[in-house]
């Protein structure tokens, strides 16, 4: 038993350097547990806990090379789109053009005279109603309209060179089987009407297979772009794996995490869409602005016959502009739906 009265040695006194200073308010010793062990005091819950880094990095290399991967093929799905739009587009305009006129073909035959039988057959063709005009080609332009075929500086006099008539469509449009049966009558062998139907057919289905072409290809490369989404995702999930199993262990349910990583995937997909749908914009403009410096010089002509105006239009700029919208929808919900299948 210890006696009562004895003293207890006294602690040594702190040394003077280790004096806290006046005003200072003292520093509190590490406490001490039953066993003697040291207990690190909690941190006071009144102040603000920062995260430091998000939950998917967001300035990576692997985050740049998405993104980078993204816009080169939203750029190339708005090339596709805006280009079958002015396919389609002039394609329309082309065959509003021809369908407006129609042609009368006059054939030479041994004893009869070209010219008495042109003139009979616009005769014909300016008594029809709804023709707005007739007018017949002289032999040295139809001549000229078969130097692209047979070239220039040929003397055609010798060879039976067909003359042909255009007309014009007027409203009401004209009975056409009527036009045909009447130069079938007056000029049986001789005189033809040709309205464009068989060449209209084929232009309609050239145009519409090239726009089939343009939303297959378009369709390609959004799939494209949710498989290299979706491989970024698992990569990120497979690099993020012990902090989505603290957030698991803390009580961070899958929504939780599924959301950060879209909205992370999204961010990089706006700014992969908005670079490619932009960089689109600008090769059209680019191509508008090179086709009319170039129409001034030879080939002008040809380039217009093709393209027109190389313009796009509202729709092919809204196309394009709706690619770069969509890849981003696309690279937000594949990432979404890969982490929850990643947690399932």
């Amino acid at each position: 038993m210890v006696d009562p009265t004895t003293r207890r040695p006294e602690a040594p006194a702190m040394p003077a350097h280790e004096a806290q200073p006046e005003g200072r308010a003292p520093e509190r010793a590490p406490a001490r547990s039953a066993a003697g062990s040291m207990v690190t005091a909690a941190p006071d819950p009144g102040l603000p806990l920062r995260r430091n880094a998000p939950l998917v990095p967001t300035d990576s290399a692997a985050s740049r090379s998405l993104a980078a991967v993204i816009a080169i093929l939203t750029f190339l799905a708005g090339l596709c789109a805006g280009t079958a739009e002015m396919v389609a587009t002039s394609a329309g305009q082309w065959q509003g053009s021809v369908a407006r006129e129609v042609t009368i073909q006059v054939r030479p035959g041994p004893g009869r005279d070209i010219d008495a039988d042109l003139a009979k057959a616009q005769g014909i063709a300016k008594a029809e109603p709804g023709i707005a005009e007739a007018r017949a080609f002289s032999k040295a332009e139809a001549e000229r309209l078969l130097e692209p075929w047979l070239g220039s500086g040929l003397d055609l006099s010798d060879l039976p060179v067909p003359r042909l008539i255009t007309l014009k469509l007027g409203t009401p449009a004209p009975d056409l089987k009527h036009l045909r049966a009447s130069l079938t009558d007056a000029l049986p062998g001789v005189a033809s009407l040709d309205d464009h139907v068989l060449w209209l057919q084929r232009l309609s289905t050239m145009a519409n297979t090239f726009v089939g072409v343009g939303i297959g290809i378009v369709a390609l490369v959004l799939v494209a772009t949710g498989l290299a989404v979706a491989f970024a995702t698992r990569g990120a999930m497979a690099g993020n794996k012990e902090v989505v199993e603290v957030l698991h262990f803390v009580g961070a349910d899958d929504d939780f995490i599924a959301r950060a990583f879209q909205r992370r995937f999204f961010g990089l997909g706006l700014r992969g869409g908005a670079i490619g749908a932009g960089s689109a914009l600008l090769a059209f403009a680019l191509a508008g602005l090179l086709s009319r410096a170039w129409r001034s010089g030879p080939a002008g002509d040809e380039i217009e016959a093709l393209f027109g105006a190389f313009s796009v239009g509202w729709r092919g700029y809204a196309s394009v502009l709706a690619i770069g919208v969509i890849a981003s929808l696309v690279t937000g919900v594949v990432s979404r739906l890969t982490v929850r299948r990643f947690l399932a």
